[in-house]
């Protein structure tokens, strides 16, 4: 896969400009900072650095910063869709790189969320390492695994479910 992957300028690591033109995310909800890891249409790792300048931490909460759950579940999210678009660039017979080309119109939609268990808080200083492998498909709908590590330790983990873009 790593040969598909460099025929189509998606050199390993990916950062945040690449990642940009693969998702329409952007500040201050853009929640991935690195793709370092990537199997398209499969699996993939990123990194968010949570620093203590993030807008949520405003009030979430004052005299001790949390980052808040639901936006590492969308930080999980963000990466499932780089893992499907990648697939999608990879595909296509063109030459275009991701410097060029603007593929964020490829994600899907965010269908559910289950089983999610949070095991520790994530706060200013961490950075939070997110997986995501896709376990199961049935037509346009995927079942993904999802986790997240500080310091090698699980935080969160649990599955989300994403159907293709139609």
């Amino acid at each position: 896969m790593t040969d598909l992957l460099e025929k189509k300028s998606l050199k390993l690591p990916l950062e945040l400009d690449q990642i940009k033109n693969m998702i329409p995310h952007r500040y201050p909800f853009l929640l991935i900072d690195r793709v370092n890891e990537l199997n398209p249409g499969v699996s993939g790792v990123a990194i968010k650095n949570v620093t203590a300048n993030e807008p949520f931490f405003q009030g979430h909460f004052p005299g001790e910063a949390i980052m808040p759950g639901v936006l590492i579940i969308e930080a999980m999210a963000q990466l499932i869709a780089v893992i499907y678009v990648s697939k999608a660039l990879v595909e296509v017979e063109s030459q275009d790189t991701l410097n060029d080309t603007n593929y964020a119109d490829r994600v899907g939609y965010l269908v559910a969320v289950k089983n999610i268990k949070f095991k520790n808080k994530v706060v200013p200083g961490d950075q939070l390492v997110l997986r995501a492998k896709v376990v199961g498909r049935m037509g346009a709908l995927s079942q993904v695994q999802v986790w997240a590590e500080v310091n090698g330790k699980t935080v969160v983990e649990g599955s989300i479910s994403v159907s293709e873009k139609m």
